[in-house]
């Protein structure tokens, strides 16, 4: 599948997704997001770029560290997402921030603009994540800075097999290498290689709590990155999808909820040269 296409994938499916991403996954990355922006040190009147920005709770969080005197941009490859992201602002009187679509490895602004690249749980979805670190390095001033948070190993992640489960059904290749980044010190390796420096990472081991079945459904499938393939599913196709995901978390059932595991893995580093 060519990347342009991949792209494709990306963007309507997370358009599909935006209406309900924040209510079924915010509280669950919540612990990756927290670690982000500690990571990232932002400080009164500093310039942020916020790559993959969904619907803005980072880019809202980053605005009101960096204060009046700084200012935030928002990207995202989503239209609604993009849009959601602007209506949070302006629902909350935050001025600071301006959102604008465009995919992780698209440059936005002028080389140098930032003093700060950060982008949460979006590195997984990139065709070629190596141009995506890469254009965060470039967006941000010599000796600027990144936080970059993905999924941890495939392992760690309970809710995994919602991809092969999707996949045996129609082909959506949406995140062929969702795992790779969080898989050993392959974040650290990315980074490296991409131009950055003083490298320090950390991983979080986090319980994804879904308080019911249909929550812990529509989470994995209508609230994340197979949203798109999963609203072309006719019923049947759609019920032993959902079927056959909760006999593979079922071991994680307590009572009617369930507790996944989960991992992130979290990084921060430095623009060297």
């Amino acid at each position: 599948m060519s990347a342009r296409f991949q792209l494709r994938i990306q963007r309507y499916g997370w358009d599909k997704a935006s209406d309900c991403y924040e209510d079924l996954w915010g509280r669950q990355v919540e612990p990756a997001r927290g670690a982000l922006l500690e990571m990232a040190g932002l400080q009164a009147g500093e310039r942020v770029l916020d790559m993959a920005c969904g619907p803005g709770p980072i880019a809202l969080a980053a605005a009101a560290r960096v204060g009046s005197t700084g200012f935030v941009l928002g990207a995202d490859i989503s239209d609604r997402m993009v849009e959601r992201a602007g209506a949070a602002a302006r629902r909350e009187g935050v001025t600071n921030v301006a959102f604008v679509r465009a995919d992780a490895e698209t440059e936005v602004a002028a080389p140098g603009a930032f003093d700060v690249a950060l982008c949460s749980l979006g590195l997984m979805y990139a065709p070629n994540p190596r141009v995506a670190l890469r254009r965060l390095r470039d967006a941000v001033r010599p000796g600027g800075r990144a936080a970059v948070a993905v999924w941890g190993a495939r392992k760690q992640c309970g809710w995994a097999e919602i991809f092969p489960i999707v996949d045996a059904r129609v082909e959506s290749a949406v995140c062929p290498m969702f795992f790779q980044l969080g898989t050993g010190d392959a974040l650290e390796h990315e980074l490296a290689r991409a131009g950055f420096g003083n490298i320090k990472t950390q991983r979080l081991n986090v319980e994804l709590w879904y308080e019911s079945a249909e929550q812990a459904v529509g989470a994995a499938f209508a609230g994340g990155p197979v949203a798109l393939a999963y609203a072309r599913f006719d019923e049947a196709v759609r019920r032993s999808a959902e079927a056959e995901y909760l006999g593979s978390i079922e071991r994680y059932r307590r009572g009617s909820g369930y507790a996944l595991p989960g991992e992130f893995v979290v990084a921060a580093a430095e623009r060297v040269g």
